[in-house]
């Protein structure tokens, strides 16, 4: 029997671009009064929840709201060692314009979740340049380059525990509000099997991919004789999707949420950063339809 004041967890899952729906679902909980104590991430809920668990999640919204594709560009240094993207610009940018601090002094408690690519096995980093542990938590297998920390290769933690509810437990939440940004994700493609078409992102991959001195950016469908069969960037984009829906399914039934929340995102691509606008108020939707539940579940100061 809980006789405190029960600590409310967020544990915010990964999902590329379709992360920052955290920020609308955020919002939203705190309009409703609700605030957790302690927020978890994965890849793109480990960069959102450092930002909100810093209280700085107004200067990352106002930045991805500001984001065009030019600019997203803009931030990937290209590379064909360890992945496309090197990643030292966009570490470099965050260092520039958000403070950096270690875990143990923001003002929320933090987790993320990495993955170690030699052994496999789930990593929470819950002490350390914050800015390291999310690089960690992000580093996508095959586009963005592992990261190097404590002397160990980091990848992105969605391929271990898409959204940490367990790590929210570990850290001491009573009540996890979890938030699953990819269930939806499998419909779209069984609708796209008569007739493929490239999704809105790897048009842009394509031609990020094209700049590569290795020719990489000729690897895509032919015209007219691979009319029915997707590109290399679909096939890349829907595996990844296939592995994540699997992953997030297992892991949380057997270590389930109080409460999840599931944006309809369906409609966004890998790399679709550049329309935060719109992934922002989907999570404030999906958010809005949870608060009655939640409500009869979270104590309201």
């Amino acid at each position: 029997m809980i006789t405190h004041r029960p600590k409310i967890g967020l544990a915010l899952g990964s999902g590329s671009a379709r992360g920052w729906a955290h920020i609308g679902i955020i919002r939203t909980l705190e309009q409703a009064g609700i605030v957790p104590d302690i927020v978890c991430g994965t890849s793109i809920g480990a960069l959102v929840g450092a930002a909100y668990a810093d209280g700085q999640l107004d200067r990352l919204e106002q930045w991805v709201r500001g984001l065009k594709w030019q600019s997203v560009l803009g931030l990937l240094d290209l590379t064909i060692d360890g992945g496309l993207v090197h990643g030292d610009k966009l570490l470099d940018f965050f260092r520039t314009h958000f403070t950096d601090k270690d875990i143990e002094a923001l003002p929320k408690t933090f987790g993320a979740v990495a993955t170690e690519l030699v052994t496999g096995r789930e990593i929470w980093l819950r002490e350390g340049s914050v800015t390291d542990a999310v690089r960690a938590s992000i580093a996508l297998p095959g586009l963005l380059k592992p990261a190097q920390l404590d002397g160990r290769l980091m990848v992105d933690g969605g391929l271990v525990n898409p959204v940490p509810v367990s790590l929210c437990r570990a850290m001491g939440a009573d009540i996890v509000i979890a938030v699953d940004l990819n269930w939806d994700l499998m419909g779209r493609h069984n609708e796209r099997a008569q007739g493929w078409r490239s999704l809105p992102a790897p048009g842009a991959l394509e031609s990020l991919v094209g700049k590569l001195p290795l020719g990489l950016g000729r690897l895509k469908s032919g015209p007219a004789t691979s009319a029915a069969m997707p590109s290399i960037f679909d096939v890349l984009s829907i595996s990844l999707h296939i592995m994540q829906v699997r992953i997030t399914r297992s892991r949380l039934a057997g270590e389930p949420a109080d409460l999840l929340i599931r944006p309809r995102l369906s409609n966004f691509a890998l790399m679709d950063y550049h329309r935060a606008a719109a992934a922002i108020t989907e999570g404030e939707r999906a958010a809005e339809q949870a608060i009655p539940e939640l409500r009869e579940l979270v104590p309201v100061d």
